[in-house]
């Protein structure tokens, strides 16, 4: 990078910063009294165009003054146009030379020279609308003159100053800039600057960010919801031109007074001279901790040293906004706070390309959020701190979690040259703040009752199965759910690469649950524990669930040593990326090496999918398959009906609909665990009521919810409550009984559940 510093005019100075392709002019404005705008301010705009017109190669404009005002690419290009519109016709010396004007005759030589070098000439600079809208009112002015004179050789002197007029307009009208604002100069009044405002929005980053947000609001945009998620306002806005949405947020930290980035600025100056070491990054809470009580002091010295006044709680939020911008990530932890946010995406090159997201209302959306080189690079050291994994040439890919206490958990995926040539590029997968339920997919319509049942009957007989899907699809949320699914009694392990599967606050309901963090597939020259290995050391870990987070490599085979191993003693349970029963099959077999017969461990597949709109504007998650694996199959499963659907998605209906071979009692996986209960073998009827009473439950939880207009009753904590209860009640029955009589379970179950209710009800 070269830098050129030069003074414009008074205390106004600039550089030019070359950067690979980038050429950008930084004006200071330190001591202007206003705001630096190209689109408020003529004289800003005429200081640009002066120094485009040395400078033609300019690819962004950026005026500071506390924050950083940038004007992209497109928009200095817009400006690049007139200031080389300007250039030529000054040298056009034979158009506004006053000797030439004096051809046109003297009646009119002094006015034509006036308004063509004074007035057009001095306003294309300050004002190019306003110049051409002179222009034309010129243009109509003449011709009335023109039919008004009785005098030939006045009218052969107007004649030739309208040809002069129509030259000017037809190079205005080749300008980008004229094109855009044509449809809002009806009525225009000259020196009125709200149609620039339709062109030029420039990306505001205070002193002490590198991200840089556009914070206007998009002029042609239409709101389509508004929010606020802490202190921070989120529009969605539907773009005409575009059939993407823009996700726009105005964050707290631009919001302050100018003294108060300073203060800040100075703080992170400070701060920013201590450099974390790995060991503090391991406990992710309280390094936010020391940095949240260093940031309060550092903060209220320098407010008392300048006098400026400070509260309390306004201390406490600007050390907070201190905090994301040093050991924190930036606004991707005010994206993260968004319970609707799914994904979000950073390309790269950076500096040049917002944020992408997807919103669980709103899909796919483009943000107002514009992530500097600074931030890539520094968010990649801070995740090899927190993982303890490489990112370099030798190992361009990372995959870990990070943890934003009292925020939101994320997955993170990262490539990075020599793999991604442009630079680093992020991808931030949100975790839900709670574990996934069964009776929240039946709200979002991802599963039905029944399908809840029956997934529940399954888990209670302790079966293997693998949920499979797309990326996106949901196969992780699916697995968590699993989870809650088993009873508090029983010992769970869970193996993942990247920890996704809520086991914390498993654990703070009272699970008795062991999380085992392995190595990533993807990555090289770890310390980590191989997955094969950490599944194989489950085997001799005591009697527990196994539940592993993505089946994608060599410890599909341990996998398959698992589930032979505690076939019919407890859940072995995973994820596999496909989209059928068969492309699990086909992957597991083919790709993953696994012997055709240890495919026969496989007792179920739960295949999720996303599902399209019509329109293709929106996209569902939805399980479209429950699917047994039958053992009577020697070569190829589909070819020889080793696959038997359960349940399948009907498109029309939109439903998880069960098949004839479940209502009929033709599941030889759910035969084979009715065989294991004294009562149920040899009688379908009453397997089949058992899950009818499991799916009357789960129907049962979702009904009050939406009836007290409370979701807090789909959450894990009740959820667990409801099963637990279910569970104790059933062996209540039976003991009573002799037999599990539905119909007394489910009546004991719901007198329970309706006084539990009334701790949900809103006063």
């Amino acid at each position: 990078m070269s830098e050129e510093k030069r003074t414009v005019s008074g205390d106004i100075t600039y550089e030019v910063l070359r950067e690979g392709e980038d050429n950008t002019i930084k004006l200071e404005y330190e001591n202007y009294p206003k705001v630096p705008s190209i689109e408020d301010d003529d004289i800003v705009m005429a200081k640009a165009i002066e120094l485009l017109i040395e400078n033609s190669g300019t690819t962004k404009i950026v005026f500071h003054q506390k924050r950083e005002y940038e004007y992209d690419y497109a928009q200095t290009q817009i400006l690049i146009e007139i200031a080389k519109l300007y250039n030529r016709l000054i040298k056009q010396t034979n158009l506004f030379n006053f000797e030439n004007f004096n051809k046109l005759g003297a009646k009119h030589s002094k006015r034509i020279y006036a308004e063509l070098h004074n007035q057009f000439l001095s306003l294309l600079r300050r004002d190019p609308v306003g110049a051409y809208v002179q222009l034309k009112r010129a243009l109509r002015r003449e011709h009335i003159n023109q039919e008004k004179t009785p005098d030939e050789q006045e009218y052969q002197e107007i004649e030739r100053y309208i040809k002069i007029i129509a030259y000017l307009l037809s190079e205005l009208e080749n300008t980008k800039l004229i094109t855009l604002t044509k449809p809002y100069l009806a009525g225009h009044v000259v020196g009125n600057r709200e149609v620039y405002r339709k062109v030029f929005t420039p990306s505001i980053k205070p002193d002490f960010m590198f991200t840089r947000v556009m914070a206007m609001y998009p002029p042609s945009g239409v709101e389509l919801a508004n929010y606020n998620v802490g202190d921070t306002e989120v529009v969605i806005f539907e773009i005409p031109d575009t059939i993407q949405y823009l996700y726009h947020i105005t964050p707290p930290e631009f919001k302050l007074t100018e003294e108060k980035y300073e203060l800040l600025d100075d703080a992170r100056k400070i701060m920013a001279e201590h450099k974390p070491e790995r060991q503090e990054f391991i406990d992710p809470a309280r390094i936010r901790e020391v940095f949240f009580n260093i940031g309060h002091d550092l903060i209220d010295e320098l407010a008392t040293n300048r006098n400026i006044k400070v509260s309390e709680d306004e201390l406490n939020n600007l050390t907070k906004i201190l905090v994301r911008y040093t050991v924190g990530f930036g606004l991707i932890e005010i994206l993260l706070e968004d319970p609707c946010i799914q994904d979000i995406t950073m390309n790269s090159p950076s500096g040049q390309i917002p944020l992408f997201l997807v919103h669980s209302d709103f899909g796919d959306c483009k943000t107002n959020i514009i992530p500097s080189i600074t931030d890539a690079e520094s968010f990649a050291t801070k995740l090899r701190l927190i993982s303890g994994r490489p990112l370099d040439e030798a190992n361009p890919i990372l995959d870990t979690e990070i943890e934003i206490p009292n925020i939101a958990s994320a997955r993170v995926a990262v490539i990075s040259p020599p793999l991604n040539p442009f630079g680093i590029a992020y991808a931030f997968r949100r975790h839900r703040d709670k574990p996934w339920t069964l009776p929240l997919f039946i709200k979002n319509k991802m599963l039905t009752p029944l399908a809840a049942g029956l997934i529940s009957f399954l888990v209670d007989g302790n079966r293997t199965l693998l949920v499979a899907g797309t990326r996106s699809a949901g196969k992780s949320s699916v697995l968590g759910c699993l989870l809650i699914e088993i009873m508090r009694r029983y010992r769970i392990i869970t193996i993942e690469d990247t920890l996704e599967l809520p086991t914390t606050p498993l654990r703070k309901l009272g699970y008795n649950i062991q999380a085992m963090k392995v190595a990533s597939a993807l990555s090289k020259g770890s310390s980590e524990v191989p997955a094969d290995e950490g599944i194989r050391t489950t085997l001799r870990m005591g009697d527990s669930a196994l539940f592993v987070g993505e089946v994608r490599s060599t410890e599909a085979k341990a996998l398959y040593e698992s589930m032979r191993v505690g076939a019919l003693a407890n859940v072995v349970a995973g994820t596999i990326h496909g989209d059928s029963p068969y492309g699990v099959y086909d992957r597991v077999v083919n790709d993953l090496e696994v012997p055709r017969t240890s495919f026969k461990a496989t007792d179920i597949i739960i295949v999720a999918n996303p599902v399209r709109s019509a329109d293709g504007l929106h996209r569902f998650r939805r399980i479209t398959q429950i699917t047994e694996v039958r053992k009577q199959w020697q070569d190829d499963p589909l070819a020889e009906k080793g696959f038997v659907d359960l349940m399948k998605y009907n498109a029309k209906t939109d439903q998880l609909e069960p098949t004839d071979d479940l209502v009929n009692g033709e599941s030889e996986i759910v035969k084979a665990i009715a065989g294991n209960v004294r009562e149920w073998a040899g009688n379908w009827d009453a397997v089949w009521e058992n899950i009818l009473l499991r799916t009357q439950i789960k129907e049962a939880i979702v009904n009050a919810a939406h009836d007290l207009k409370n979701d807090d009753i789909l959450e894990a904590e009740c959820v667990i409550q409801c099963n637990d209860m279910f569970h104790r009640f059933s062996d209540k029955v039976k003991e009573k009984y002799g037999k599990l009589d539905s119909k007394h379970i489910f009546n004991d179950w719901n007198e329970w559940f309706q006084v539990e209710l009334k701790k949900y009800k809103k006063t």
